[in-house]
């Protein structure tokens, strides 16, 4: 196993406007607002060298500041997440490889960061990474804001998908078909790669499907895939970050 100690920058997006829960990268949790639970758990990754939270908003950056974080402002044009952090990256010239963690993963645990990373420690021909996790239900397996995806016997990435994929076509029983994974939305890119990438025009499986990832696909690049065991609560709604309070509280 390769030794090398390659500079690894996490970059978290983050921005004020949401349509099911306006601010809640500011959104109190334990005392804390969710933005720095995701910084914190992110810094204790063992191969992230520096955390940085990339903001279009001034609130979230002063609140980053005022807890010891680094926070960098981006155009409020940005179009989606990926743009903001490779807006971030420009300046990032000593970083090999960026890491984008979701604003809104408060419970995400440092080791799966660690899991994502290590493929592109120790391949240099990889550009991209992400993690998935087995599917544990049928109501995971239908729910459409589960991103689900379909890998190749290498471990690559064929296709991500809101609906069940692969589709199931001689058995009524999704659990005796085999197993099916969704997507973790935690990418890892070479730092050139993720200038490139935010370069490419949006693609027709794209908008289809409203998942960024599949442009990467769509432009004939490939996205290694490491299975975790680890799970998370993105928070999307309410309901989200009062389950997240509670298990944070230790009463759920």
């Amino acid at each position: 196993m390769s030794k090398r100690i390659i500079h690894t920058v996490a970059i978290i997006p983050a921005r004020y406007a949401s349509e099911r829960l306006p601010g809640k990268p500011l959104a109190d949790i334990g005392g804390k607002p969710m933005i720095q639970h995701v910084y914190e758990r992110t810094s204790l990754a063992k191969r992230v060298h520096r955390v940085i939270i990339a903001t279009d908003d001034k609130r979230i950056a002063s609140a980053v500041r005022a807890f010891g974080g680094e926070a960098v402002m981006t155009p409020p044009s940005l179009r989606s997440g990926s743009d903001r952090i490779a807006y971030a990256a420009r300046s990032l010239k000593e970083a090999k490889i960026i890491v984008n963690v979701q604003g809104d993963e408060p419970l995400i645990v440092p080791d799966m960061i660690d899991q994502a990373i290590t493929p592109l420690w120790e391949d240099n021909t990889l550009v991209a990474g992400t993690l998935v996790r087995r599917i544990g239900s049928e109501h995971e397996l239908r729910n459409p804001s589960i991103p689900k995806v379909v890998l190749d016997r290498q471990g690559y990435c064929l296709y991500f998908s809101r609906s069940p994929i692969p589709f199931v076509r001689d058995h009524d029983q999704w659990t005796v078909a085999g197993d099916f994974y969704k997507h973790i939305g935690l990418y890892v890119y070479r730092r050139e790669f993720l200038l490139r990438f935010s370069t490419l025009p949006q693609t027709p499986l794209e908008l289809l499907e409203k998942l960024e990832q599949l442009r990467i696909l769509e432009h004939g690049y490939r996205i290694k895939a490491v299975e975790t065991s680890f799970d998370t609560i993105p928070v999307d709604t309410p309901d989200d970050l009062e389950k997240v309070r509670k298990l944070i509280a230790g009463t759920a």
